[in-house]
C-alpha cells in the first residue's frame, strides 16, 4: 500500500514540475510569438497597401460579420480583422481585411486583402497556408496572385478555360480546390466591404 502511495506522490511531483516548466516556457515565448505574428501582419498589410503610412485597427462585430457572410453564401469564410489604411496626413485610403477560408485542400488559409475606398482590390497577401507543394502552394506565387491586383469588380469567378474578363481568375493547374478557396475567400471580403464598410463606414 505504501508503495502505491509513494508512486502516486512521485507521479504527482513529476506532473507538477512538468506543468510548471511548460508554464514557464509559455510565459517566456508568449511575447516573442505575439511580436512575430504582429510583424507578419504588418508586412501583409504593407504588401497590399504599399502607399499607406499607417494602419489602424477597427472595432467590428464578429457576429455581424459572420451573419453578413452567411447571407451572401460565404459559409467557408470568416473576417478575422479589419484595419484602416491611412496616408501620411492621416487620411483614410481604404481597408485591409484579414480573412480565413476553411475551404482549402490542406486546411485553413489565412490572408489579408487591401481595398481602396472605391472598391479597387490591391491584391492579397497570404499569412498561413498548408496546401500541396507544387500545386496549391502556387497560390503564393505572382502568376496566380497578380490576377487579383488592381481589379474593381463585384466578385470573382474561377475558370479553367482561360480568363476573358477582369472578374475571371485562371485556376491553378491541378489545384482547383485551392483556387476556389482563395477566390471565394477574396469574394467574401469584397462582399463584406460592399455591404458594411462601403455603405456604413467603419466606426
Amino acid at each position: 500500500m505504501s508503495r502505491i502511495v509513494s508512486d502516486t506522490i512521485k507521479i504527482f511531483a513529476i506532473t507538477l514540475v512538468a506543468g510548471l516548466l511548460l508554464g514557464g516556457v509559455y510565459t517566456i515565448t508568449k511575447e516573442p510569438i505575439a511580436k512575430a505574428e504582429d510583424a507578419a501582419k504588418q508586412e501583409a498589410y504593407k504588401s497590399v497597401f504599399k502607399d499607406a503610412d499607417s494602419f489602424e485597427a477597427v472595432d467590428f462585430d464578429e457576429k455581424q460579420a459572420a451573419s453578413v457572410l452567411k447571407e451572401g453564401g460565404y459559409t467557408d469564410d470568416t473576417i478575422d480583422e479589419v484595419v484602416v489604411a491611412k496616408d501620411k496626413a492621416g487620411e483614410e485610403m481604404g481597408y485591409v481585411l484579414t480573412i480565413t477560408s476553411s475551404a482549402g485542400y490542406g486546411g485553413d488559409i489565412q490572408f489579408s486583402i487591401g481595398l481602396m475606398k472605391d472598391g479597387t482590390l490591391n491584391g492579397y497577401s497570404i499569412l498561413s497556408i498548408s496546401e500541396t507543394a507544387g500545386l496549391g502552394m502556387k497560390a503564393k506565387e505572382e502568376k496566380f496572385s497578380s490576377q487579383f491586383v488592381n481589379k474593381q469588380v463585384e466578385k470573382f469567378e474561377v475558370t479553367k478555360t482561360g480568363s476573358t474578363s477582369d472578374s475571371e481568375i485562371d485556376a491553378i493547374s491541378g489545384a482547383t480546390i485551392t483556387s476556389k478557396a482563395m477566390t471565394y475567400g477574396v469574394d467574401s471580403g469584397l462582399y463584406y466591404f460592399q455591404n458594411v464598410l462601403m455603405e456604413g463606414g467603419a466606426e
